[in-house]
């Protein structure tokens, strides 16, 4: 039994050292530099400044030709890569340059690192890899650097200059007052505007009258009659409409309603009586007053 308990942990222990050496990742980390590459300086840096790698573009004593130059864009929280370019020397050797910028400031000295990359060939060969460099970036100025008096803390050169603010207040609450004004001028003109509809416009009138009437009532059918007699400015009658329509002819549109009310009005009072189908009063005067409202003045 603990023969088989071996077995199985020296075959579990195997498998897991064949996975981490085959890993991917671990290739990459462990793969060696193969190209010549000239190093910037590795101390001495701040936020803003460039700094420069040259890399021979050559592999086993071979001109190498990359497949595609990397690609300008940031590669840490410190360095930001900018385009690469190929340029060649006197004798005749071709050099990719890489320039990197220092994008950020560390409140004391760090050690950050030029990541590890690759370029691929061309032709499909081996690429060219090229190993991290660490090198060490400076702040600007230490954050405290005397810790005595009024030099503890950073400060800028000049104060800001203060801007007087009461000439913009005045202005401010002036305006701001000028609105109010303005608002409740518009509210108390919108308000005698519909007062004063409901008390002179006709059917705006009518419709206020009918609300103390039920619409099948006479005085319901006689305040209506009465707002087409000031619409038209005569007695309106079936025979004669055309004057209203002549005298107000944003009514048309309602005319198949009106004539209707006119018929059934002459059948209530001058004959057998209601109709059988009556209209309602009430809605036609509240269309006619939609209609009026959007034609006064």
């Amino acid at each position: 039994m603990r023969r088989w308990i071996l077995l199985c942990a020296l075959l579990v222990a195997t498998i897991a050292a064949s996975a981490r050496a085959d890993s991917p990742a671990d290739l990459d980390v462990a793969a060696p530099s193969n190209a010549t590459v000239e190093q910037p300086r590795s101390f001495g840096y701040v936020v803003g400044d460039v700094l420069t790698q040259r890399v021979l573009l050559q592999l086993n004593g071979r001109t190498f030709a990359p497949a595609a130059l990397p690609r300008a864009e940031r590669i840490s929280a410190w360095l930001e890569r900018r385009s690469p370019w190929i340029d060649s020397t006197a004798d005749g050797r071709r050099w990719l340059t890489v320039a990197y910028q220092v994008i950020n400031a560390p409140q004391s000295l760090t050690m950050i690192r030029i990541p590890a990359w690759s370029v691929n060939a061309a032709s499909g060969t081996d690429p060219l890899t090229i190993a991290e460099w660490p090198i060490s970036v400076s702040p600007l100025t230490p954050r405290a650097p005397f810790a005595k008096g009024a030099l503890d803390e950073l400060r800028p050169d000049r104060s800001a200059p203060s801007i007087a603010t009461e000439a913009m207040r005045r202005q401010i609450a002036a305006w701001a007052a000028a609105f109010v004004v303005t608002l409740v001028a518009w509210a108390g003109w919108l308000l005698w505007r519909n007062w004063r509809a409901a008390a002179t416009l006709p059917f705006a009138r009518a419709l206020r009258e009918m609300r103390a009437f039920d619409e099948r009532s006479p005085e319901a059918w006689q305040a209506l009659h009465r707002a087409f007699d000031r619409t038209a400015g005569r007695v309106m009658q079936t025979a004669t409409l055309n004057d209203l329509f002549r005298r107000a002819p944003h009514l048309t549109p309602m005319r198949p309603q009106i004539e209707r009310f006119f018929a059934q009005s002459s059948e209530r009072f001058f004959g057998a009586g209601l109709p059988s189908e009556l209209q309602s009063v009430r809605e036609l005067c509240a269309n006619l007053r939609r209609i009026e409202r959007k034609h006064e003045r």
